[in-house]
Parts: structure tokens; sequence; C-alpha cells
């Protein structure tokens, strides 16, 4: 995707060849900032403090601390402590454990002086898979979105609700709820995004907004409690959200509030459809309320809010009575009954384990 008419992937390995650079996420929209991470634990802070999230792009920064960590020590000792530490920054996202996971296999069974080189390149063929797959996710998205512009007045505008962020800066690139809007506005479709805050920390205000902007593509911002007002009115034609977790039965994690948009969506016969790629997907897990584990995160984000002052002065401030104290669960739960149907990387299917294995069959034989 562009930023300004430049084309950038959210991870890429530096200059000089082996630290990994990303764009820091808790200063935007205010600032493009850019870090360099140089080894595991510069990684896992990025990861847990979110200067990097996005249930796929912190799988493929993992995937580079490995090999950060390889490059002072390439022990088997090493490698599984990283894996290990790494893997306990963020508990919902399976696509963490997946690219994990992933170098684990690749690089246990090498010599310890072929482990660098190895990593890097496996890292590597990470990120252009998730560019690759949110491309194709992209693609099998889009007819649902020409379809809807078929049936409406030349012009006029196909209204997408999304909550959260899910587009390129939470991937390496395309990014998974927002690639068909991304594919349709750059072939000319009439296309606007109704982007929800997401409190508490504002991803789709701050980074949603901010990235649909840069590259151009028309949308409007509006609090997370106005989404089931604009769908009675008819003014949202579709719902697609990303997800950081689908279980075998067709249940999705997605950020907090992700539920309440699916049950204003079934009231009001408004299409609720998640996309997802493969690395997402996790048939070891049945049913998502009880077994999928909610991050609690920490209460200061949703007691206080940081903006921008008239002065340009960024300000912290706390909007919540003191004394009062807060919970904060980052994530909650869509049961598949509420789910039109997924996007995937190899089309569309409903949200059931018929339907997840009629594309995904080969994997419920590994689990």
């Amino acid at each position: 995707m562009k930023i300004d008419g430049i084309h950038y992937r959210s991870v890429w390995v530096d200059e000089d060849g082996w630290s990994v650079r990303i764009f820091d996420q808790t200063r935007l929209p205010w600032s493009l900032e850019i870090l360099r991470l140089t080894d595991e634990e510069q990684v896992a802070h990025a990861i847990r403090t979110m200067q990097t999230r996005g249930a796929p792009l912190i799988g493929a920064v993992a995937a580079y601390g490995v090999a950060l960590a390889l490059r002072r020590d390439p022990s088997t000792a090493t490698l599984e402590r990283v894996v290990a530490m790494l893997g306990a920054t963020r508990p919902t996202a399976i696509n963490l454990r997946w690219a994990l996971e992933r170098m684990r296999g690749a690089l246990h069974n090498l010599a310890p002086s072929d482990r660098v080189a190895a990593a890097y390149a496996e890292a590597a063929a990470i990120c252009d898979d998730d560019v690759e797959t949110c491309r194709a996710i992209g693609a099998h998205g889009l007819p649902l979105l020409q379809e809807i512009a078929a049936r409406k007045r030349p012009g006029e505008a196909v209204n997408v609700l999304t909550h959260c962020n899910a587009g390129w800066i939470a991937t390496v690139d395309y990014g998974t709820a927002l690639s068909p809007v991304y594919q349709a506005h750059d072939l000319g479709l009439p296309v606007h995004v109704w982007v929800d805050e997401t409190r508490p920390r504002n991803q789709g205000a701050a980074l949603t907004a901010w990235e649909l902007g840069r590259h151009g593509v028309p949308h409007t911002v509006v609090a997370d409690n106005a989404g089931g007002h604009l769908m009675q009115h008819g003014k949202v034609d579709i719902v697609i959200v990303g997800t950081d977790r689908v279980t075998r039965q067709g249940d999705v994690a997605n950020k907090i509030g992700t539920y309440l948009k699916a049950l204003a969506a079934r009231d009001n016969g408004v299409p609720f459809w998640v996309a997802l790629p493969h690395s997402t997907l996790d048939l070891r897990v049945r049913d998502g309320v009880a077994e999928i584990p909610i991050e609690e995160r920490a209460e200061a984000e949703v007691t206080e809010l940081t903006g921008r002052t008239a002065d340009g002065r960024l300000e912290t401030v706390r909007v919540v009575a003191e004394g009062s104290p807060a919970a904060n669960p980052a994530f909650d739960v869509t049961p598949a009954r509420l789910v039109t149907g997924l996007i995937t990387e190899r089309g569309r299917c409903e949200a059931s384990e018929a339907g997840l294995l009629s594309l995904y069959g080969e994997e419920a034989g590994r689990e």
C-alpha cells in the first residue's frame, strides 16, 4: 500500500542487512516514526506495547525476532528460549504462535552454523506469504463490493463499516478486512468506509483513518456506538472486520466491540463478513467463547486518552473519575451463527466447521 504515493511494507530488513524496521504505531497518526529493532527483547517490547500490532504483523515481526536472537547465539537453547519468550507477549492472536512454530520447525534440525541465514530467509518467506495471502483475500472479497455496487445508482458509494484496524498497517501489506476496499478503490469502484473509533486504544480513529486517508479512500470516523444507528437508517451496506483467531466451528475473536456490531448487523439484515488469512485459523479450538484466552490490558488505556492540543503538543489526560477502577478486555468472541461468511485467501465460505474444512481440509489432519 502507499503513503502519499510511496509504497511501504509494515516490516522490512534495514540496509545493513540484519536489523529490522517497523513503524511505531503508537505514534500514529501524529507522526510517522520508524523504529530499528536489533534484538529479541526490543521485538518483544514492540509487540507487547503495541508499537507493532495486528495479528498477521506481530507474527511476521516475531519471526524476525527469532532471527535477531540467533544472530547473537544460534544454539538450540536460544531458539527454544526466544520462541517461548516471544510467544508469551500477546495471548489471543494465534498468528503469533503460528509464525513462531513455523520458525522452530524450519530451524530446529539445522546445524547452528546454518541457522542465522535460514532464519532470515524463513522470516522473509513468512512476510511474502502474508502479502500474497492478503492480496488474495482482497480478490475474493472484491466481488461482494462489486455486487452491492451493481444494485446502486451509477456513482453511488458502497458503504462499508469496519471495526478496529485490519488494514495494511496490521499486516505486511494490503490488509485483511480492508484489502477488498483498497482493491475496489484502485479499480475505480466508489467505496466509502465508516471507521469505528475503536475504544479504548482508538485503532480505527488513529490507524484505519490514517491509512485510508493516505491512500485516498473516502471514509468517515464514527463513535463505536454509532454503528447500529447507521445500520438502522440504511447507511451501511456491508460490515467487514478482521480477526485474531477463528475456531474450528467458525467463532471469531476480534477487537472488543466486534460482537456488538455483529448483533446490530443481524438485527438489521446487514451482511457481516470476516476476513482472515490461514495463519489466523485455529482448528485446535472449537468453542471460541469458552476456549480462546482474552487478553486483559492495562486499565490506563480506558481511563486515559492521548491527543494533540491546539498548539501541536501531545498530551495525555484522564477521562474517568478519580478512584473509579476500569476493566479492559481487549477482545471479544462473535459466535459463528452471527457471521455471514468468511473471506480467506482460498475463497469465501460459511462460518462453520464444514465451511472451513471445505477450504482447509488438509489442515485438519495436522491438528
